[in-house]
Formats: structure tokens, sequence, C-alpha cells
């Protein structure tokens, strides 16, 4: 750990982050261009028409993500500026996998109407919104009054996580053979991608599912559960984790290290799928959840272990779809789409290049429910998917969207 600590330090030193410039500046004429006095021109049409910013400037291939630090991974709490180098993190990702541009904001606040203010009064330099590491509940409110300001506003821990987790539930309940509606689903976690991924769950048909906090089942008897717990309360006797994890099919936890227990695992149902999403460390191990249950199908967050539910098999790609579409906003059937457009190439044979980039041979299975971070076709799959779904929607500002010639050139550009 100590040379992964001192390697990480100094991969950090001085940013992960710069800024190129696109356009020529090399003689003195391209000066009187980028800037006085020709910069006056663009100005001046924008002034006349808003809309023109997408045309002139960068606007239109640009997301912010912004943070107040109140739950930075596995950190918790620690403050906006001690949070920068995961959001630097996350505008490499935009950029490495969908070439969007992105600029990390952290906020000296963790006031709620103080963050949606602040986001409010920036908004119209960018073409997007991704909120990173806010704490729930708050994080619900703040996404849900910034879907007003004309552009995609998504919070990525809340979204990202039910998306990809959702694929790789569909393609699972294929290869064992069980029906979504079928399923009982306990969510260990109620933070804000427990309660995104339980919505989707329910969405995609999913009817029994459990919601667990700390304090155990949100079930009837409780009267401390605020309104997006609410959603999920159920009617019955169970009150504990254990207790309710008999004869489940599904196990997805979002709560913390070696909250599965081997006997947990032991009493749920036949052919189990346990999604232990905790980081760094899951909630039970897949070579231990293995060797008590050899019928396992189980995913975690982390890239050393087969089935990775990364939120990077999302986010750059749900974003580059919506701003090539001109999207108001990424709503639920945008989600779902997504969803499905991953389950879909999870499928498909894998890529002779993926295959050789991972050294190994890959084949769907228990062992690969959901594509690999690095397969060059996600963007074109899950971009276009996207974007065909917000033009169906009625909320893209572009009309005339040919999908199939949209994903070509962006499976070329991957390619």
């Amino acid at each position: 750990m100590n040379n992964l600590k001192e390697r990480a330090l100094e991969y950090h030193l001085g940013g992960k982050l710069g800024t190129f410039i696109k356009t020529p500046m090399k003689e003195y004429e391209s000066l009187s261009l980028a800037y006085s006095p020709g910069v006056a021109y663009p100005c001046e049409e924008i002034a006349r028409d808003s809309d023109l910013a997408y045309k002139y400037t960068s606007k239109g291939n640009l997301v912010a993500v912004i943070s107040d630090g109140s739950a930075v991974l596995g950190l918790g709490n620690i403050g906006g500026i001690a949070g920068k180098p995961v959001m630097e993190g996350k505008a490499c990702l935009f950029k490495k996998f969908a070439n969007v541009d992105s600029y990390d904001i952290e906020l000296s606040t963790q006031d709620t109407e103080e963050i949606i203010a602040a986001v409010k009064a920036i908004a119209p330099s960018f073409g997007g919104i991704n909120l990173e590491d806010i704490a729930a509940p708050k994080c619900f409110e703040i996404e849900a009054r910034l879907q007003d300001l004309g552009i995609p506003v998504m919070h990525d821990d809340q979204h990202g996580t039910a998306i990809i987790s959702a694929a790789g539930l569909i393609n699972a309940c294929e290869i064992i053979g069980k029906k979504l509606e079928d399923l009982k689903v306990v969510v260990c976690g109620a933070g804000a991608a427990g309660i995104a991924s339980a919505k989707i769950y329910k969405t995609l048909g999913v009817k029994k599912i459990y919601l667990v906090d700390s304090k155990g089942v949100c079930n009837t008897k409780r009267t401390d559960l605020n309104e997006h717990k609410l959603e999920f309360v159920r009617e019955c006797d169970e009150d504990t984790l254990a207790d309710v994890l008999k004869g489940t099919d599904v196990f997805l936890g979002l709560s913390k290290a070696g909250a599965l227990s081997e006997e947990m695992l032991k009493t749920m149902a036949e052919n189990p799928i346990v999604f232990a999403l905790a980081n760094p460390d899951p909630e039970i191990l897949p070579e231990l959840a293995k060797k008590v249950r050899p019928d396992v199908i189980i995913a975690t967050g982390r890239s050393d272990y087969d089935n990775q539910i990364n939120n990077v098999l999302g986010f750059p790609y749900i974003f580059r779809g919506a701003l090539d579409v001109r999207a108001r906003k990424i709503s639920m059937g945008m989600k779902i789409a997504a969803v499905k457009a991953l389950s879909e190439l999870g499928r498909l044979e894998v890529s002779e290049k993926t295959k050789k980039l991972y050294g190994k041979d890959l084949k769907y299975g228990k062992d690969l429910i959901i594509p690999k971070p690095f397969d060059d076709r996600v963007k074109a799959y899950v971009s276009t998917a996207v974007a065909k779904a917000a033009v169906d929607e009625g909320i893209a500002l572009v009309k005339n969207f040919d999908d199939k010639a949209y994903f070509e050139r962006l499976l070329n550009e991957s390619n």
C-alpha cells in the first residue's frame, strides 16, 4: 500500500488537468481574432441570441463537475478542496472516454440553497452539469431543483451506479434464467446510489425491493424514515439485514466492507446475485463468496476483480449523447436507454481488440455480465441510445437526428 501511495502522490504532482488552445495562435493577426478587437464580433452575436454560444464558444462540449465534498468516495465529508483530485479525475474520464471537455469546481459551502444558487449562477457557461460526491438526502433536492436550467444535470453518484448495476442485473438474470418481476432484491445502503438503483430496478419491473439502512429494514414499523426512503417502505416482519436476506435473489451492497457475512450469503436463494459495491473493500470478497456459494454471480466496484460495476461505463457517454442532441435534461427514459444499451452490448461477443487489451479470452457469462470499461464500442452504443431517447421524447433541440449515422461515426472514432 505504501508503494501505491507513493506512486499515486507522484502521479498527482501538479494536478491531472490542463487546458489547450483549439484555434491557431501562432502569429500577430491571430491575437486580433482571438482577443481584441475581433472577439467583440462573436460577443455581439451572442448578445443578440444567447443560443449562439453553442456556435461560437466551447459551451456545447463543456461539462462542469461540481462538488461540495460532503460524500467523497469512501472518505466521507472531507470538504470541497480535499475532493479536488477526485473531481479532476472525473474530468479526465470525461475526456478520455467520450472526448467531453470539463472543468472541476469545488464549492466552499455545503448549504443546499447556496449550492443551488452557485450552480444556477455559473450554468450559462456550460453545456451540462455533473454533480458529484454530494451527500444524501440533500443531493436529491439539489438535483431536482436544477432540472429547469435547460441543460443536462445529473448527480452521477445516484444514477451512474444505478444504470450500470441495472444493466448487470438484466444480464445476470438472463444467464441464470430468472425474471426481473420475480426477484426479491435487498438494497443494503439507503444513500444516493441505493435509492436511485431501487428506482431504476422498479422502473424495469422489479416488484419486491427491500431497502436496508444503518438502522435496519425500512419497514412500516419505522418512524424515522425520510421521504426518499418512504417510497420503498414495506410492510414486513423482518427488521435486520440477516432476516431479510433469507431467500433473497439479489443483494445490492452500497454500504461498508464486511456487511454481507458468509452466514447471510448461505441463506440466499439458489443462484444468488451479489453486487458488493462498497469501495475500496466490498461487503464480501469475491473469492470468499464463491467459496461459500459456488453458484453465485458476484460483481464489485473494483478493477482487480471480474464484473466491475464502474460508473465510467455510464456518465461520459450519457453526457456525450445528451450534449450532441442538445437535450434539455437527462430523463428516466434516457437512463433506461443507457441500461438497455449496456445490457445489449454485454451480451455480444467481445471484440478481439478488447480481448487483446485485457490479455485474456473474454466471454459473456457469470464472470462477464457487463462490458469492460475499455471496450471501444461502449461510446457508440450508450451515447446513441441516450441521444435517440432524448430526440424521441421531444426534449432535444436537435431534430434531424440520424441515429445510424451517429452510431457509425462514434464507432469509427473509438476505433
